[in-house]
């Protein structure tokens, strides 16, 4: 059932596990992680970025297809429609188009343009009975065109942001979008915990979740991180296990030309990345 991602988020933080927000870019992407979830009785939220909407031709095609699908394949855990570094336009969109979580992305404005921007949304967002995530500091790396030096949030411009009623708070603390560096510093905790105590209770985001090693990630959700954001990993996996099919010539053997046959290794590496992730987060029987 599509729902907000608030309740599902409050449970984590208290359960100190997290829920993965996993970002789709076509039917098969959403089909693996919502079969993933159902199997594993988990909790998930659908992550769908301004330019993976556009891909898909547009909010409400997205929105139509993920509500379908939940009804067609008869998926009863919680489901949030997450859009990922929304824009304030963007925003306005997906909220129109039926998304049932908003990501506003206003860290790149100085933070009283953040604040006043945030603010609004939070209203905005109430009104529908929607999940809203902030995000203070940057991500590093790049995604859609945005691209981010990774810079440390500060915990007081945290406070500010969590206490206007955000859901959620993506704070940058080193992580960086895409694969990690060799020269990666590492998540920066002392920056987390700082972050965790000026926010009380607020379910903390982890953007950038590919890569980071295991015990980093179990430490981030002791120190307050409810939602992991996973994206590039599964690109990866859909990749190898697609190229893997082609390279051993299975396209050619009979009709491993059709489309449902030559993407079905990339469906089943999702589903089993996705599984693995979710249980490194212990989101597996939560829902």
């Amino acid at each position: 059932m599509l729902v907000s991602a608030k309740e599902m988020l409050t449970k984590a933080r208290a359960g100190h596990y997290a829920v993965g927000q996993f970002n789709i870019n076509n039917l098969e992407w959403t089909k693996a992680i919502l079969l993933t979830a159902q199997e594993n009785n988990s909790p998930v939220i659908l992550g769908v970025s301004e330019g993976a909407a556009k891909y898909m031709t547009g909010y409400k095609t997205v929105a139509a297809m993920v509500k379908a699908m939940i009804e067609e394949l008869n998926i009863t855990v919680p489901v949030a429609l997450h859009l990922d570094h929304g824009s304030y336009e963007g925003a306005l969109k997906a909220m129109e188009a039926g998304f049932s979580s908003i990501m506003f992305d206003g860290s790149h404005y100085p933070i009283d343009e953040n604040i006043a921007k945030t603010k609004e949304m939070v209203r905005l967002t109430s009104e529908k009975g929607l999940s809203l995530e902030a995000e203070v500091g940057s991500i590093g790396g790049e995604e859609d065109g945005v691209v981010g030096a990774g810079e440390i949030a500060d915990p007081n411009e945290c406070k500010a942001i969590a206490d206007l009623g955000v859901t959620m708070l993506a704070a940058g603390i080193g992580n960086i979008h895409g694969k990690y560096p060799e020269n990666w510093q590492g998540l920066n905790f002392e920056a987390l915990e700082k972050i965790n105590q000026a926010t009380g209770e607020m379910p903390l985001v982890l953007h950038g979740g590919t890569g980071i090693p295991e015990d980093m990630i179990k430490k981030a959700i002791s120190l307050g991180v409810s939602k992991i954001n996973v994206n590039t990993e599964c690109q990866l996996a859909f990749q190898e296990a697609t190229r893997k099919y082609i390279e051993e010539g299975k396209d050619l053997q009979g009709k491993g030309f059709d489309p449902r046959k030559l993407l079905n290794p990339g469906f089943e590496a999702i589903k089993a990345t996705v599984k693995e992730k979710m249980e490194l987060f212990g989101s597996i029987n939560k829902a």
